[in-house]
C-alpha cells in the first residue's frame, strides 16, 4: 500500500531530478552534495542577483528623484558596475585554482554584502558609482567560480545540466524577490526611521545576504582534491575523488596559452556569450521597468510587472535543461541554443513595431526572458567540451562571462539610454542583430564539436585496430616458438 502511494512521487522525482543511484551509499553522497554544495551556491547566486537588481528597483522607486539623477546616469551606474565586474573575472577563476574556494567565495560574498548595506547611506551620484564598482569586483567571482566547482563534483553530464539549471535559476529568483521586497518595503516601510523606502531596500538585502555568507564558511566544501568536508565520511570523500575527472593538464605552465588560444573553444564560446549577453539586454537594462515608469505606472506595478520576465526565464531554463538531459542525453546543447535565439528574435520585432501598445509591449518583454535560458545552456556546453583541461575550462568560462559583460558595459549607454523610453528603437534593432548572429555562432560550434568527436572516434578505432594487430602478431610469434601448440 505504501509503495503504491509513493510510486507516483518517485516517478515525478525521477523525472524532475534524475533517477537515484541504486547503491544507498551513492544516494547518500549525492544527497549531501545537493544539500551542502548546490544549496549554498544557489543561495549565494540568489543574493548576488538580489543585490545586483536592487539599484534598478530603487531607481524606479524614488532614488532618481531623491538624488537628482538625470539623463543617462542610471546607464552610467550600470556601466561602471560592468567595468568592475569585467576586470576581475579571470583573476578570480585563477585565484580559485590556488586559494581554497570555501574561503575565497565567502570573503567575496561578505564584502559585497557590506557594500550593499553601505549603499543606503549614499547622498551623491559619485558615491553610488564608487560602491558599485568595488562591489562588482567582488561579485564577479561567483558565476564562473561556481560553474568550476559544479563541474568538479557533478561529473555526469545529465546531473550537471539539472544542477546548472537550478543554480542559474536561483539568480533569476533573486531578481524576482528584489522586486517583491522593494514593493513590500515601499508599501509598509517608507519612512521607517526617517528613511525612504529605496534606502530600506539595501538594508533588507544585507540581512538576507550575510547569514548565507556564514553558512558557506561553515558548510561549503572545496574541490575534492583539496580537502574533505567534515560532513563527508572517508568513503564518501573517496567517491568524490574517484568521480573527479582528472584533466590532461592540471598544472600551470606557459603552454596554457597555446592550449587556450590554439583551439577554437575560447574564440567561439567567447563569441557565443557576447551575443548571449546582448540577447538579455531588454531584461538587464530594465527596459520594462523604465517603460512602466515613463507611463507613470505605480511604484508597486513598476516592481511587480517586470517579475514576469524573470519567471519566464526560470521556465525557459527548466525546459532547456530537461530537454538536454532527457532528449539529448546531456549533449544536444545546440538544439536549445538555436531555439532560444529564434524566440528572442521575436521580442524586439514586436517592441519595434508596437512600442506604445501595452499588450504588445508586455508580450515582447516577457518573451525576452527566454534569453536567460542561454546561461545554463552556453556555460554547460563549455563545461562539457573543455572538461579534460582544467586551466582551459577555467579561462574559457571566465572569459565568456568577461566578454559578455564587456559588451554590456557600453551597450546600454549606446542602445538603451533611459531617455530613449518608451520606444527603445536602437536597442530593439541591436537585439535583432545579436539574436540573428547567435544562430551563426551556434551552427559553427555544433559543426566543430561534431568534427572533433569524429576525429577522436577515428583515433580510438585506429588505436584499437593497431592493438588487435599487435596482439595477433604476438600470438602467432608465440605459436611458432612453441611447436607443440596446434594451429588448426
Amino acid at each position: 500500500m505504501i509503495e503504491a502511494i509513493a510510486k507516483p512521487f518517485t516517478i515525478l522525482r525521477n523525472a524532475l531530478w534524475g533517477k537515484s543511484p541504486s547503491d544507498p551509499k551513492e544516494r547518500r553522497y549525492l544527497f549531501k552534495l545537493d544539500v551542502f554544495v548546490l544549496t549554498y551556491v544557489c543561495l549565494l547566486y540568489w543574493v548576488n542577483y538580489l543585490d545586483r537588481a536592487n539599484v534598478a528597483n530603487a531607481y524606479v522607486s524614488g532614488m532618481q528623484e531623491d538624488l537628482g539623477l538625470s539623463g543617462d546616469d542610471f546607464n552610467v551606474i550600470n556601466t561602471i558596475f560592468y567595468v568592475g565586474y569585467i576586470i576581475s573575472m579571470v583573476p578570480h577563476n585563477l585565484i580559485l585554482l590556488k586559494v581554497r574556494p570555501r574561503y575565497w567565495l565567502t570573503i567575496c560574498a561578505g564584502v559585497w554584502s557590506i557594500l550593499t548595506l553601505a549603499t543606503y547611506k549614499v547622498t551623491h551620484f559619485y558615491q553610488i558609482c564608487i560602491i558599485r564598482f568595488v562591489q562588482a569586483m567582488f561579485e564577479s567571482c561567483i558565476f564562473g567560480g561556481v560553474h568550476l566547482i559544479l563541474g568538479s563534483y557533478y561529473t555526469d553530464a545529465r546531473d550537471l545540466i539539472i544542477r546548472t539549471f537550478v543554480f542559474t535559476s536561483s539568480g533569476l529568483v533573486g531578481q524576482i524577490f528584489s522586486g517583491v521586497i522593494q514593493a513590500a518595503v515601499h508599501q509598509n516601510m517608507d519612512g521607517w526611521h526617517g528613511l525612504a523606502s529605496w534606502r530600506v531596500l539595501f538594508i533588507m538585502d544585507f540581512f538576507c545576504s550575510f547569514p548565507i555568507v556564514i553558512f558557506g564558511y561553515i558548510f561549503f566544501p572545496d574541490a575534492p582534491d583539496i580537502g574533505k568536508p567534515f560532513y563527508f565520511t572517508e568513503e564518501e570523500h573517496q567517491m568524490a575523488l574517484e568521480r573527479l575527472v582528472k584533466p590532461k593538464h592540471d598544472k600551470f605552465g606557459w603552454d596554457v596559452l597555446w592550449r587556450v588560444f590554439g583551439k577554437w573553444h575560447w574564440y567561439l564560446f567567447g563569441m557565443l556569450w557576447i551575443v548571449g549577453a546582448i540577447n538579455e539586454s531588454f531584461a538587464t537594462n530594465s527596459v520594462f521597468a523604465l517603460w512602466l515608469k515613463y507611463y507613470d505606472y505605480s511604484v508597486s506595478e513598476r516592481n511587480h510587472f517586470p517579475m514576469g520576465v524573470y519567471a519566464v526565464g526560470v521556465l525557459a531554463t527548466a525546459a532547456s535543461a530537461y530537454y538536454i538531459r532527457s532528449v539529448g542525453n546531456g549533449k544536444l546543447y545546440w538544439h536549445i541554443s538555436l531555439a532560444i535565439a529564434l524566440i528572442v528574435l521575436i521580442s524586439p520585432i514586436i517592441q519595434l513595431c508596437q512600442p506604445f501598445t501595452k499588450e504588445y509591449v508586455f508580450v515582447a518583454q516577457y518573451l525576452s526572458g527566454v534569453s536567460y535560458a542561454a546561461q545554463t545552456v552556453s556555460f554547460g556546453w563549455a563545461n562539457i567540451i573543455c572538461a579534460d583541461d582544467l586551466q582551459e575550462r577555467a579561462i574559457v568560462i571566465s572569459s565568456m562571462n568577461m566578454l559578455g559583460n564587456i559588451m554590456n558595459a557600453w551597450w546600454s549607454i549606446v542602445f538603451f539610454a533611459a531617455d530613449t523610453a518608451p520606444k527603445f528603437r536602437n536597442g530593439a534593432i541591436a537585439l535583432i542583430s545579436s539574436s540573428a548572429a547567435t544562430v551563426i555562432v551556434v551552427a559553427a560550434i555544433a559543426w566543430l564539436q561534431t568534427r572533433d568527436e569524429r576525429a577522436v572516434g577515428g583515433l580510438v578505432k585506429q588505436m584499437d585496430y593497431e592493438g588487435m594487430a599487435e596482439e595477433i602478431t604476438t600470438e602467432k610469434g608465440n605459436d611458432k616458438a612453441n611447436p607443440n601448440v596446434s594451429t588448426s
